[in-house]
């Protein structure tokens, strides 16, 4: 059954975060976003899914700070996060590159990507675009670190990350990436020229498990529907949405 790379991310997604009771979902996150309905949907309602700037699938009235409250109190088991620059020790930067505080090219912001990175369980780090311009070997500027000295209380921090050629999975004891799994038509020799971090790598690298055919069909019924409602453009263009 033939499938798209934005299919087959939405399922390698979703099977990191079944079983999560509570997700949430940040602003510009379409691809994460089905990933997570889709678990709603197979979960029949048990996994609670929160998008923000949804106005159907976000039970917070005014966003983010009911979000980081829900996460300090432990009631989000995964998010999402991106970066500017991410570093094979799990930092993100979100201010810029190039010296603080005048940087030669400002990002959004860091928001709450620290405190989410610290509170939330699972982070599933999400870039699209797999390049040593994002995948640095040192941040320019720590917007949120991937991990802490062992004194400093935590139950966050990076689950995996998950790129348009690849997904890595991150060793929260050496402070690492491995390499999981590649996507099709993607070689190792690829991942190795795009990346600007070392990682750790088997020797047999396996591919990305296929989407199931009954989640592909999820998919182009149901949860495209409700991935509309908050991204009608990547619903159309991406995920062949007609209305």
């Amino acid at each position: 059954m033939k499938y798209s790379r934005e299919e087959l991310l939405i399922c390698a997604i979703a099977r990191m975060i079944d079983g999560c009771r509570n997700i949430a979902v940040g602003t510009a996150s379409p691809i994460p976003g089905a990933a997570a309905l889709m678990i709603q949907a197979l979960s029949k309602g048990v996994t609670r899914v929160s998008i923000l700037g949804s106005n159907i699938h976000s039970p917070f009235n005014d966003g983010g700070p009911e979000l980081f409250d829900r996460a300090g109190q432990g009631r989000i088991d995964a998010f999402f996060l991106g970066g500017g620059q991410i570093d094979g020790e799990g930092n993100i930067n979100l201010v810029g590159t190039g010296p603080y505080p005048k940087p030669d090219i400002r990002f959004p912001g860091s928001f709450g990507s620290a405190y989410l990175y610290f509170s939330v369980p699972r982070v599933i780090l999400f870039r699209e675009e797999h390049s040593r311009r994002i995948f640095v070997d040192k941040v320019d500027f720590i917007s949120a670190p991937g991990w802490s000295p062992p004194n400093v209380y935590r139950r966050g921090g990076p689950y995996a990350l998950i790129t348009s050629l690849c997904i890595f999975r991150y060793d929260q004891r050496r402070h690492r990436f491995r390499l999981d799994s590649i996507l099709p038509g993607t070689t190792l020799e690829e991942i190795r020229d795009n990346t600007g971090f070392d990682f750790d790598c088997s020797n047999d690298v396996i591919p990305v498990t296929p989407p199931e055919p009954d989640r592909l069909e999820l998919i182009r019924t149901q949860i495209v529907e409700e991935i509309a409602e908050t991204y009608p453009e990547f619903a159309r263009i991406r995920l062949g949405w007609d209305r």
